[in-house]
C-alpha cells in the first residue's frame, strides 16, 4: 500500500502504466463538478467511481480486500480515517464475490488518515477498511480501480 498526496505523482511513475495513468486523471479533473458514478477510462482496464457518502465508525465497517484490481483512493472532500492491513492469516467473513471482486475479513488494522487531496494505493494482499471516522462526516471519494 502506499499513501501520500496527489502533489507527489510523479514519485509513483514507475509503477506501471495504470497506477501513471490513474494519477494523473486524479490529478488533472475536477471532481467537485462531476455527478457520482461511475466512469469509463479504459474499459475493465481502468475505471473511475466517484462516490459521495457519511462516513461510519470502525465497528460498523469490515477489512476487504480484492483479487482483480488495485485500488486507487482519493480525497475530494472530507476527512476519512482508512484500516489497513496486509493480507496473511486473516479469516474471511465472507466468501470472495468473484463478480464484485471483494470478500470481507477479520482482524485488526491500523488506521491512516486520508485528508483532501491525499490518495491511497491498496493493491491485492493489502486489506483496507474505508468509509470510517471517529464521527460521522460528508465524504466526496474518488476510486480509480486498475486491472491487474
Amino acid at each position: 500500500m502506499i499513501i501520500d498526496s496527489i502533489d507527489n505523482i510523479e514519485i509513483y511513475t514507475g509503477l506501471g502504466d495504470g497506477i501513471t495513468n490513474a494519477l494523473r486523471y486524479i490529478a488533472t479533473n475536477d471532481f467537485d463538478n462531476m455527478e457520482p458514478g461511475k466512469y469509463d477510462i479504459d474499459g475493465d482496464n481502468l475505471f473511475v467511481i466517484i462516490s459521495d457518502y457519511i462516513t461510519k465508525h470502525n465497528n460498523e465497517c469490515q477489512l476487504e480486500a480484492h483479487r482483480k484490481y488495485i485500488d486507487v483512493q482519493y480525497m475530494v472532500k472530507g476527512v476519512e480515517w482508512m484500516g489497513c492491513a496486509i493480507l496473511k492469516d486473516q479469516a474471511p467473513v465472507t466468501e470472495y464475490n468473484d463478480k464484485k471482486d471483494y470478500a470481507f475479513f477479520e482482524g485488526e488494522a491500523s488506521f491512516i488518515k486520508l485528508e483532501k487531496g491525499m490518495f491511497a494505493i491498496f493493491f491485492p494482499k493489502d486489506l483496507h477498511m474505508p468509509g470510517t471516522a471517529d464521527k460521522p462526516g460528508h465524504v466526496r471519494k474518488v476510486v480509480v480501480k486498475i486491472k491487474v
